[in-house]
């Protein structure tokens, strides 16, 4: 566990549940200790077979407030190359995890803080939170992904707007165009984040996976290469996955038990 990302279990009852909470003040600029603190995080989740990891700050205001500006002003070229590649590094690898995540949002995202709350599977958002990537502001523009994840969440003219004027979505405004996927009351993101990770953990793993590469598939297979793969993955399921338990819990009219 590191100073600036720390981890608990969600609670009794709650297994395979991790939530993490960053905390490096004043906003969770993601700078060196915030990627290293991430990837001792997603080590943790490999060591445990953690189902479901929710992503959450601990700093009133700020889930992540973006790239280091300020370690990025004293580097060269060549270090700027290595300083983005490790913090694009640990938000793939959170985006490539078996564990599904999810990012419990209060406050603002912007930048790599958009860019690492895009990178999980859901988003949950307060209603007071707000969203941006204003790389444009610098000269720069997103360099962990948002130029592609985002176009895949809210379509290419909001993305192009979103990026190009450097505004921050509020969280209605982020609701209804796909940005997050659930909308709950100011200070209550956390809270519903862990129970919706807890109802996920109930389910089928294998089950649940096969949705996740299904539905990411249809973004990047053509429609009839994507419905083979659906066939492909709905009979492994069937033949290798938990399936057959489903089928006959639902027969004996009692609640499965899935792995």
């Amino acid at each position: 566990m590191s100073d600036v990302v720390t981890w608990e279990d969600a609670g009794p009852g709650d297994a395979g549940v991790l939530v993490a909470t960053i905390d490096r003040r004043p906003a969770n600029a993601l700078g060196p200790p915030i990627i290293d603190g991430l990837n001792a995080l997603l080590d943790e989740v490999e060591r445990r077979d953690t189902r479901v990891v929710v992503l959450t700050s601990a700093i009133p205001g700020f889930f992540a407030a973006g790239a280091d500006i300020k370690h990025m002003g004293t580097v060269d070229a060549e270090s700027f190359t290595a300083y983005g590649d490790r913090l694009r590094g640990a938000v793939e690898r959170l985006a490539s995890a078996d564990a599904v995540s999810i990012a419990a949002v209060e406050g603002v995202a912007l930048g790599g803080g958009l860019e690492l709350a895009m990178a999980c599977t859901m988003r949950v958002s307060g209603a007071d939170a707000k969203y941006g990537l204003p790389e444009v502001r610098l000269g720069l523009i997103p360099g962990a992904a948002g130029t592609q994840r985002l176009p895949r969440l809210v379509g290419r003219g909001r993305a192009i707007d979103i990026m190009a004027t450097a505004r921050q979505v509020p969280a209605d405004e982020a609701k209804a165009i796909g940005l997050v996927d659930r909308l709950v009351d100011a200070g209550d993101a956390r809270a519903a984040a862990v129970e919706l990770a807890t109802q996920l953990a109930s389910l089928s793993r294998p089950a649940l996976a096969a949705v996740i590469r299904t539905v990411d598939a249809a973004f990047d297979l053509p429609l009839a290469e994507g419905k083979r793969y659906e066939v492909e993955q709905i009979q492994g399921l069937f033949e290798h996955g938990e399936a057959r338990e489903g089928i006959t819990a639902f027969l004996e009219k009692r609640a499965p038990k899935f792995g």
